[in-house]
């Protein structure tokens, strides 16, 4: 018989702290639930702060490759926690309102996180889609270079894929959920044609790559078009 997804009836404060649990990237506080002083700076002067640091990090002055390396990172923070809440608690968090952590790159939710029971939405995937992709649209705007949008979009699929692997091996109970929204959202909107999930495990080939090759101390992603596998 095919897994499903618990249901709960637990807050969306709840079920964002249950699966922070997880670790890494699933963890998205509140502010009501982080210590610390809050940052003045717009989330978008935030994030090109961010870009520019990575350029001195991995040595390069293409100020594109450290908007992209950012992206793909804020990407995988918003896909983390959602697909979480989402699958092992049937809640859909809301994911406007956010800040920098600090001088990290950890990100939290202003206030007290507010969301919709998966049940009450006429289409799950679609609404998880558009909470990643308001606030990733948003900062689009802001760069302080030109990215290519499938480059970018590419950034989201990757990032999708690769929160749902983890998700996938910290909880395989909940493997068909998890497999079947990954799949789902790989259909909706941008991420439409972005790549391929080439197996059982959500290992993922994408069409465009992150730009951290063009860096001296970078590399090759294990998903990237161009690492010939």
């Amino acid at each position: 018989m095919e897994e499903r997804a618990r249901p709960t009836s637990a807050s969306v404060g709840d079920a964002l702290r249950d699966v922070a649990g997880l670790g890494g990237f699933f963890d998205l506080p509140g502010t009501a639930d982080a210590a610390g002083p809050r940052r003045a700076a717009s989330f978008a002067d935030g994030f090109a702060e961010r870009a520019r640091e990575v350029n001195r990090r991995f040595g390069t002055s293409e100020a594109r490759v450290g908007v992209s390396i950012v992206h793909l990172g804020l990407a995988a923070r918003l896909w983390s926690p959602l697909l979480a809440c989402t699958v092992l608690h049937g809640i859909v968090p809301d994911l406007r309102n956010l800040e920098w952590v600090d001088d990290t790159s950890a990100i939290r939710l202003q206030g007290s996180p507010e969301g919709r029971p998966a049940g009450e939405l006429p289409d799950v995937a679609v609404a998880v889609y558009e909470q990643v992709a308001a606030p990733l649209r948003e900062l689009e705007g802001t760069f302080e270079v030109k990215v290519a949008q499938r480059l970018l979009d590419g950034n989201a699929a990757s990032a999708l894929v690769g929160s749902a692997a983890v998700l996938l091996r910290a909880r395989p109970e909940a493997r068909s959920a998890v497999i079947r929204l990954t799949r789902d959202l790989l259909s909706v909107g941008r991420l439409v044609g972005t790549g391929s999930i080439t197996g059982p495990d959500l290992t993922f080939r994408r069409r465009s790559c992150c730009l951290l090759y063009r860096a001296p101390n970078g590399g090759m992603c294990g998903d990237c078009c161009l690492s010939g596998r």
